[in-house]
């Protein structure tokens, strides 16, 4: 059976923030403290955001009012999995009850080599 490369977005709130810099290190680490020790083969990073005017690739994270919604990516990978959407869901349900409460899309599935 197929190994996979699994990479999911998750919306991340983060309140009392005073930086676009601080609300990323917020998000990071407090979805890494969920994960770990556990789940630590799971990578955890902020996704990007393509700007519609001038199409240059941003952070994804919206602040107002020192509240931030980060957008970060969660990669891991899946083995023995019968097929791309079999790793999607095993990835989804791993990951997801770590995360309970946090909605997740899967981005993208990539088969893996040995």
């Amino acid at each position: 059976m197929p190994n996979y490369q699994v990479l999911l977005e998750a919306a991340w709130l983060v309140k009392d923030v005073k930086s676009v810099n601080d609300a990323m290190g917020v998000a990071i680490s407090e979805a890494g403290k969920r994960l770990n020790p556990e789940l630590n083969y799971v990578e955890v990073n902020v996704g990007t955001t393509v700007c519609p005017a001038c199409h240059e690739e941003l952070d994804s994270v919206f602040m107002a009012a020192k509240t931030a919604l980060v957008g970060l990516l969660f990669e891991m990978r899946v083995f023995d999995a019968e097929s791309e959407e079999h790793a999607a869901r095993i990835a989804k349900s791993v990951i997801g009850k770590a995360l309970k409460n946090i909605p997740l899309e899967i981005l993208d599935v990539q088969e893996i080599e040995g």
